[in-house]
């Protein structure tokens, strides 16, 4: 039985210890002393993870209330199972991220924004330690807004980029219709409890409608289709480090919010449903999306849309399950889904963070200008490789773990043959779809940024990254392969995760087959590098010839002859013309001898241009044309006064309540 057993008086010194690391940190950072702050915010992040490990460990959930008034609300911190949880991936995800940005962004390339990204580094950190530990509404907020706000001058560190700034804008400009959703969602929660305060209320059945308030502004945060208009554009222009963070963990956050709101809070009966739909809908369309682009870092971008929708459909039905007497197919969605969210953390990180070392040494996203990597960056391509069979879902790594008890759990769902069998069946072929195309989209990436010959002299003058750079990665890809191999060392933790979040499911024990999947992921790992070492033996022994690839006849190949991002995704991306609206550029052969021709398409942010772009325009025609009622005239102001009570006196007396 993972049971939790809630403490009043503990030891805070491991959370005290982050916030004076993130505070002294910070201040090394304004003085541009690098190791020192490298230093700092290392030793905060470790004390975080310890605190975390703690909870997920058995040892209790950790609880402090103070006199201490912050806000007009006294203090109340709380950290459980599910918080320990996101808060140990934030810890993993910030120490890789602040060690790559210590030789990434440095203070020589970048003078006038390294001390200011390390500053704000250590700010996001702390602003999600509040976020996570927080049981107010008001304290909850306050983080909420230091996170949004950290998260934007991160984003904008290279403000001088006009895209940059866009980009900035975007995010900030959604995140910020998030948090007025989600200060209305608190608000009408403490106007109908009487108290700021947050904990289960399962029993107030009133409470049921604001889970839609809560669904929209996490939805925003976490990257849901088509809720996702901010992300790709952010993910493409942040600094790299930045961009594994707000993948990695940031997403991960509007994910927390709507774990823990959803177990807390009751849900209509059609909760569970919408958010499955949700998930299979963002997963589906975010991998459609992720194969049209031509920016490796945007592709990347779509794929978190993708993995957030996995999540969502472990989430959705563990609550469709919930509703249904907590059968065990639930229990199995949920963990899937909860593990989802390290996995994705862990891989999509290090994906982040080869796409930055790949940018690094050629100084371009573009994926069609590279080509021809892996002899100059073997490290990157490899540990890039790693990441992207991870996100496959392909054993033996971890996505395929997570990914196959959402499947389990759906199994089991079809198998009950209740009434969630209508959604499990479509919910089962679909994710196997979304696996099958992001297995067709990192194929293309691999090969056309890492395979063939360099289509760019900067792709032929690429160079490995130092080892600041690569260490991150190597500890991150190590998190892929041990939870790959040895799934069973997290089920405790992420079963206490589900107890937690509803007492209906304390009790279980390991499935059967969990105990199979780490022998068979270690013996596919064991035998596949057993392969892999007699061939590179056999290679060197026997040696190896060279020759060029087969090129139609032609006798002069060139590396523009070689498939290009567009052209290798361009049969799929058709499937889903409906949705991606392709743009195609064409100059068409002239004359018996044409100087020239091209053809090329690219694929719009559909959402943002056709729906959100249009929408905001009419918004703004509507502000301009009501602010000519604002002209200064008292006597104007007097008449709509007027209008207005007459208007009101009509309501009154026509019987109608206003």
């Amino acid at each position: 039985m993972w049971n939790e057993r809630p403490v009043r008086r503990v030891n805070t010194g491991w959370l005290v210890l982050v916030a004076v690391c993130c505070l002294l940190g910070g201040i090394a950072a304004a003085r541009a002393a690098t190791r020192a702050w490298l230093a700092l915010t290392l030793t905060g992040v470790a004390a975080g993870l310890a605190a975390a490990a703690r909870v997920l460990i058995g040892a209790g959930a950790w609880e402090w209330t103070s006199a201490m008034r912050v806000g007009g609300e006294t203090l109340h911190l709380r950290l459980d199972s599910i918080s320990a949880m996101f808060l140990a991936l934030l810890c993993v995800i910030a120490g890789a991220g602040a060690v790559y940005s210590s030789a990434y962004w440095t203070d020589a390339m970048h003078p006038r924004s390294a001390g200011a990204g390390r500053r704000w580094w250590n700010v996001l950190v702390l602003s999600i330690v509040v976020v996570l530990l927080a049981s107010n509404g008001v304290h909850f907020l306050l983080g909420w807004e230091a996170f949004t706000i950290s998260a934007y001058f991160l984003i904008t560190l290279d403000r001088d980029n006009p895209d940059v700034r866009r980009a900035g804008w975007l995010y900030l400009a959604v995140s910020h219709v998030a948090v007025l959703l989600l200060f209305t969602f608190f608000a009408l929660l403490a106007v109908r409890t009487g108290t700021w305060d947050l904990g289960p209320m399962q029993e107030r059945a009133e409470l049921a409608p604001l889970f839609w308030l809560m669904l929209v502004g996490f939805g925003i945060k976490a990257g849901v289709f088509p809720l996702h208009v901010w992300l790709p554009s952010a993910h493409a222009n942040a600094p790299s480090h930045v961009s594994a963070m707000l993948s990695g963990v940031a997403l991960k956050i509007g994910v927390y919010g709507l774990v823990r709101f959803a177990g807390w809070l009751p849900t209509p009966p059609e909760a569970g449903w919408v958010v499955a739909t949700l998930g299979v809908t963002s997963a589906v369309l975010g991998v459609a999306f992720a194969l049209g682009q031509h920016d490796i870092k945007r592709l990347l971008a779509y794929h978190s849309v993708e993995n957030v929708g996995i999540i969502l459909i472990g989430l959705g039905f563990g609550m469709v399950a919930t509703a249904q007497g907590y059968p065990a197919w639930g229990r199995l969605a949920l963990i899937g889904g909860l593990l989802h969210v390290w996995n994705h953390g862990l891989f999509k990180g290090l994906l982040f963070l080869g796409a930055g070392s790949v940018l690094h040494a050629t100084g371009t996203r573009e994926m069609s200008r590279l080509g021809g990597l892996w002899r100059r960056m073997p490290w990157t391509t490899a540990l890039f490789a790693l990441g992207a069979v991870a996100i496959c879902g392909l054993p033996p790594l971890n996505g395929f773990v997570s990914e196959w008890l959402v499947f389990l759990g759906l199994f089991g769902a079809v198998l009950s043959r209740g009434s969630s069998v209508w959604m499990a069946i479509p919910a089962a072929i679909l994710l196997a779809l979304t696996g099958a195309l992001a297995l067709a989209c990192f194929v293309k990436v691999c090969g056309v940024v890492f395979l063939g010959a360099p289509r760019s002299e900067t792709a032929a003058r690429a160079h490995e990254s130092g080892l600041a750079m690569r260490l991150p990665m190597l500890g991150l890809a190590g998190g892929c392969v041990a939870i790959g191999v040895a799934p069973l060392l997290v089920w405790p933790a992420l079963s206490r995760a589900v107890g937690t979040w509803h007492g209906g499911w304390m009790d279980a024990a390991e499935p059967a087959p969990l105990m199979m999947l780490g022998a068979v992921q270690t013996g596919v790992l064991v035998i596949g590098g057993a392969v892999a070492w007699m061939l590179w033996r056999r290679v060197r022994a026997v040696g190896c010839v060279t020759a060029p690839t087969w090129d139609c006849g032609y006798a002069l190949p060139t590396a523009r002859m070689q498939y290009t991002a567009g052209s290798f995704a361009g049969i799929v991306t058709e499937w889903f013309a409906f949705i991606l609206r392709p743009v195609l550029h064409m100059e068409r052969p002239e004359g018996l001898a044409p100087q020239s021709a091209s053809h090329w398409q690219h694929t719009p942010e559909t959402v943002l241009e056709r729906a959100v772009e249009p929408l905001g325009a009419l918004v703004l025609q509507g502000a301009v044309a009501a602010r000519r009622l604002q002209h200064g005239r008292v006597q104007a102001y007097l008449v709509y006064l007027l209008i207005g009570v007459a208007l009101l006196a009509a309501v009154v007396l026509s019987g109608v309540s206003p």
